[in-house]
């Protein structure tokens, strides 16, 4: 059996093989409602033959969207358009997942091709919250108000909101977005989290706000559905987050009702000099996180072939590969890696109105 078109059960839902569609932002949406941009990028990748399409970061409130034309859930009307998407993700066989984020002080930005830098004022710049008020830098310099704790309060909540409107929308399959220097990162992370209270300091504090908003939307959300998260195991900075660190707060997410750890790293400060770019290169640090957690984990960067995903699996990295540049590249990826590695009747993995002429 080839690993990585195997069935994947967590909790009630089963994705029909290990090929993840990474979230990823599509800076397409009006008033943080979806369109029909989005409706086809997923919408094909789910075509191609993908198990699992995980639907961009998708802002818990307004202040915490990357750019003016970020996904949003913080309003009941943002649902609908959600629901159209969802319904035809599941047509073509596949599971809908979300990604719920709130960008902290990576939030009131251009999208990346129109400069990637903060808005002006002119522009319709807002305010941008963070655990401290330190600025990202570089490209990214307006500073952060630091979070009050009623800040925190409102933020969790909105989190959980957020979820509730997931579940109505019809998502099986719930991410949160604790990576990228986004605000939860940068709650967990010393390089941006100078506070001296309890959200601040030890180890113990800077992984309050991860923990406190994981056990508030666990409890809103099914505990049937998966609830999974991303997180960055390591700043590969002197002084940021470490893989040991890591792997502890894995175990007490776990011990709250986590069931996967979706592995990803970095980009809570300007410096990526230390990343080791390569093919693959995050899924040692991914498999030694598995194991010593004991908890399913997704993993990906720079995976394009299919051979170097099966072998990721077979060798125990991962549980599920997340592929993000090689979907958008090609989205029936999953259907021409079926048939690089042999799988019997590979065209299965298309819908009928595809897979039936190609298996001919």
């Amino acid at each position: 059996m080839v690993s990585l078109f195997e069935p994947f059960r967590l909790k009630d839902v089963t994705l029909r093989n290990r090929v993840v569609v990474s979230p990823m932002c599509q800076y397409s949406s009006v008033n943080g409602h979806a369109t029909d941009w989005h409706l086809v990028h997923l919408g094909s990748m789910a075509r191609g033959g993908v198990g699992l399409a995980i639907a961009e970061a998708t802002a818990v409130s307004p202040e915490g969207r990357i750019s003016p034309r970020d996904a949003g859930l913080w309003e009941d009307g943002q649902i609908e358009p959600l629901r159209r998407i969802v319904a035809f993700v599941k047509e073509q066989g596949a599971v809908p997942g979300i990604q719920l984020a709130h960008a902290g002080r990576k939030a009131s930005a251009n999208r990346p091709w129109e400069g990637d830098d903060h808005l002006t004022k002119e522009e319709g710049a807002w305010e941008t919250l963070a655990p401290s008020a330190k600025p990202f830098g570089a490209y990214l310099p307006q500073v952060p108000r630091e979070m009050s704790k009623a800040d925190i309060d409102r933020v969790k909540g909105a989190f959980v909101a957020a979820a509730r409107r997931a579940l109505e929308a019809g998502y099986e399959w719930l991410e949160l977005h604790f990576a990228h220097g986004y605000l939860a990162h940068s709650f967990y992370s010393p390089l941006s989290n100078a506070r001296t209270d309890e959200y601040g300091g030890t180890f113990e504090n800077r992984i309050r706000f991860l923990t406190e908003t994981f056990e508030a939307v666990r409890s809103a959300w099914p505990e049937r559905l998966p609830l999974t998260v991303r997180l960055s195991i390591t700043d590969w900075v002197d002084g940021g987050v470490t893989i040991e660190e890591s792997i502890e707060l894995t175990k007490r997410l776990k011990a709250s009702g986590l069931d996967l750890l979706d592995a990803s790293h970095g980009f809570v400060v300007p410096d990526v000099s230390k990343i080791p770019w390569g093919p693959g290169f995050l899924l040692p640090y991914a498999g030694r996180l598995r194991k010593e957690a004991g908890l399913p984990v997704a993993a990906g960067w720079f995976i394009n072939e299919p051979e170097q995903a099966e072998a990721a699996l077979k060798e125990g990295q991962a549980d599920l590969i997340v592929l993000a540049h090689a979907l958008l590249d090609d989205p029936h990826w999953a259907y021409h890696a079926a048939k690089k590695l042999g799988v019997e009747q590979p065209s299965r993995v298309l819908p009928p109105p595809y897979g039936h002429w190609l298996k001919r």
